[in-house]
């Protein structure tokens, strides 16, 4: 039997419609809500930002020089690289403090979590480790030798490999998460960064800030398979400096932070043609979706701000001031 609304009298119908459509606004506002946390490495701050307002909510003061920055798996707990304190701040979301530290090397850059969220794996720019931290037991379990500052840290989707990468060596390291050994290194351009998996596990890209590039390496050969290059109309080529890369989870478009070139590179993955340049602030960094990815924010390092792009049009929609030197961005649903 179908209900129908118009069997009602009109002061029940009208309560009946009031009804579904508060129940309405209630799911698809739920389906939304989402919070932005962006560190900022001179101030020593996290911003965080409502994602629906785009409003900033909260400044929370950190330890020195925050840069990469993740959530647990839970979305209860930021990790927080204080690289010039030489460890790890565990913030709390619910009471934004601080709660204790984890172990690190010197100089921790960018961090990454295991997928069942019991390990932490940390690059430590200053010592050529990888830091592989027991989150519950707030221990060190190991650390792995890398090539010469160790910055990108990528973890593919079945929680097998670390892809870790050295500026100095230019190489990206296969980290075998069972044995905890480097298995393969992969030469590529001058200062890695980034290192991104796609989410089917088959390629891991990985940005060269000043080789200009980022190498798409095929998971299982350890062989690149594509080296894509940038080229904007009236920006000198040392400028375009790619660091950050976000991929969409229907593995169709990859986004790259272009550094100074202040621009944001859109890849067709399939063909690895930039089909737009977005522009955005000035020395962008890193990136993230909004939960239904129609959004990616990037930090911009040098205008103090995260710019919103929306992903559906590829336009950049607004800036958010937040602290000085903005680095890292995570989004929690």
């Amino acid at each position: 039997m179908i209900f129908s609304f118009s069997r009602c009298n009109p002061g029940v119908r009208r309560s009946l419609y009031a009804l579904v459509f508060t129940i309405f606004v209630i799911i698809s506002s739920g389906a939304q809500a989402y919070t932005i946390y962006v560190s900022s490495e001179k101030d020593n701050t996290i911003t965080i930002i409502d994602g629906e307002s785009l409003k900033v909510l909260e400044t929370v003061k950190v330890g020195e020089r925050p840069r990469g920055i993740a959530l647990s798996n839970d979305g209860k707990t930021l990790y927080v690289c204080t690289s010039d304190a030489d460890h790890i701040e565990v913030l709390d979301l619910e009471s934004l403090k601080v709660t204790h530290i984890l172990p690190s090397g010197p100089d921790p850059e960018l961090l990454v979590l295991g997928p069942q969220g019991k390990y932490l794996y940390a690059a430590n720019e200053d010592d050529n480790m990888v830091t592989m931290v027991d989150i519950q037991k707030r221990e060190k379990v190991t650390e792995i030798q890398v090539g010469v500052e160790p910055e990108g840290m990528g973890i593919s989707p079945d929680g097998k490999w670390l892809v870790n990468t050295s500026e100095t060596t230019n190489m990206a390291h296969f980290i075998n998460l069972e044995t905890l050994k480097v298995e393969d290194n992969v030469l590529v351009d001058q200062r890695p960064r980034v290192a991104q998996f796609t989410h089917d596990g088959k390629q891991v890209w990985v940005s060269s800030e000043i080789g200009g590039t980022v190498s798409v390496i095929d998971t299982a050969s350890r062989k690149i398979v594509k080296k894509i290059g940038f080229e904007i109309p009236g920006i000198h080529k040392e400028s375009i400096q790619p660091v950050g890369i976000k991929i969409s989870k229907d593995g169709k478009l990859a986004f790259v932070a272009l550094g100074p070139a202040a621009r944001v590179a859109v890849i067709d993955t399939s063909s690895f043609e930039v089909e737009k340049y977005l522009l955005v602030g000035q020395r962008v960094w890193n990136l993230d979706f909004s939960p239904d990815e129609k959004r990616i924010f990037t930090t911009n390092g040098v205008s103090n701000d995260i710019s919103v792009i929306d992903v559906d049009r590829l336009k950049v929609r607004k800036s958010i001031r937040v602290g000085r030197l903005p680095w890292g961005v995570v989004v929690r649903p």
